[in-house]
């Protein structure tokens, strides 16, 4: 069966629309999110919600794992410029992504949607608001927020995808790849 040309080309294209649309829910679950996480938590006081997991609102001036978090100011706009610069790379990839790599169109969404979304906060407060607390014994990992692990996610599909090279290119029923 002859492949159906896709709707759109470039930047309107299935798969960056996908992407896009990804993207625009992770930044919009996030702000809703960290909106509901800054007035219905106290800054710094945890509320257990089982063992191993408590909402903890706290706010990272730095970047994962709070790095460069006390550097004095300035690393609000080294990541903002980081983050500006590789969003711009993944609008380019995603206007560029040949339609049948579906999962690496999501994983791009949601690495694009999870960056804005630090970097909304970046911009209007100074520091990414982060609400998430995982813990076990006296182990914890540092707090986080959706759009850390919607760019966690991506990450590790992006990461999975690679493994996959066949299912990148379908064949059909002459044995020829597709574009």
């Amino acid at each position: 069966m002859p492949d159906m040309p896709e709707a759109g080309t470039g930047w309107l294209s299935v798969r960056a629309r996908w992407g896009y649309g990804i993207a625009a829910a992770v930044l919009l679950l996030d702000q809703w999110s960290k909106h509901w996480a800054s007035t219905a938590l106290t800054y710094r006081e945890p509320v257990p919600l089982t063992s191993w997991f408590d909402l903890l609102l706290a706010h990272n001036t730095g970047a994962a794992f709070s790095f460069l978090a006390d550097a004095g100011g300035w690393q609000r706009w080294f990541f903002t410029l980081i983050t500006v610069l590789v969003s711009v790379v993944l609008v380019v990839w995603l206007t560029r992504l040949p339609r049948h790599r579906i999962w690496l169109a999501m994983a791009l969404g949601l690495i694009l949607g999870g960056g804005l979304g630090n970097l909304w906060d970046r911009l209007q407060l100074g520091y990414v608001v982060d609400f998430i607390s995982l813990h076990y014994g006296g182990w914890y990992w540092p707090a986080f927020n959706v759009a850390d692990s919607a760019i966690s996610v991506g990450a590790c599909i992006i990461v999975l995808d690679s493994f996959f090279p066949g299912a990148q290119r379908p064949e059909d029923s002459t044995g020829s790849k597709h574009e």
